[in-house]
């Protein structure tokens, strides 16, 4: 059964940074796109950042180019989110997800991942 187990998170000041994780089980060798949402109040949830399991690639939508990094460490099974210069407007619930095979191109959209995790709070104070 596949398996994604999210930590990390909390409260920070407005500046400061904060890594998320994604721990995957039950995958295998298998071929899979891993992605980062997140869902502010109110708000739609959006993609964040994607990376593939084999060949990397890895992704961050525009508007966060330059703060947020996606990195993954294979002899963990786990994914991560560097979050740094954060602001209030980061404030949100923060989900990894994942997809089988490949990842689509450009950012991630919801309703392409099938496989998520538990969500994790990000509250960024000014």
């Amino acid at each position: 059964q596949v398996r994604l187990v999210q930590s990390g998170g909390g409260s920070v000041q407005a500046g400061g940074s904060l890594k998320l994780s994604c721990e995957t089980s039950g995958f295998a060798d298998s071929d899979r796109c891993m992605a980062w949402f997140r869902q502010a109040p109110g708000k739609e949830r959006e993609g964040v950042a994607r990376v593939h399991n084999r060949f990397g690639l890895a992704y961050i939508v525009d508007s966060l180019k330059g703060r947020f990094t996606i990195s993954q460490d294979h002899a963990n099974d786990t994914v991560y989110l560097q979050m740094n210069s954060l602001s209030p407007e980061d404030t949100a619930m923060y989900y990894c997800a994942a997809r089988f095979t490949f990842c689509y191109a450009g950012p991630p959209k919801t309703a392409d991942y099938n496989i998520w995790g538990q969500g994790t709070q990000v509250t960024v104070s000014s």
